[in-house]
């Protein structure tokens, strides 16, 4: 299996919210209260990560794109569980 490449913490950060606000947004679609700025949220933090600075290095590459929202998926869910 290949290793995870280390990603700048401000990318790993930014891909992180964006998966909990999205959580976020999905489980209160019923509520329209708010989901206005949640997707505007949703917006910014695609921006900052599509711009970010390290997909202009050579290890920006697709699977780094890849493993990136794979890393920040599962530190969201970690991150939405209760402690034990």
């Amino acid at each position: 299996m290949a290793q995870t490449p280390p990603f700048p913490a401000d990318l790993l950060e930014t891909q992180t919210a964006w998966y909990r606000t999205y959580r976020h947004l999905a489980e209160n679609a019923t509520n329209p209260s708010g989901t206005a700025a949640h997707r505007r949220q949703l917006l910014t933090l695609s921006a900052r990560i599509a711009a970010h600075p390290y997909w202009d290095t050579p290890a920006g590459t697709p699977a780094a794109r890849v493993a990136l929202k794979e890393t920040a998926r599962a530190l969201a869910a970690g991150a939405d569980r209760p402690p034990v």
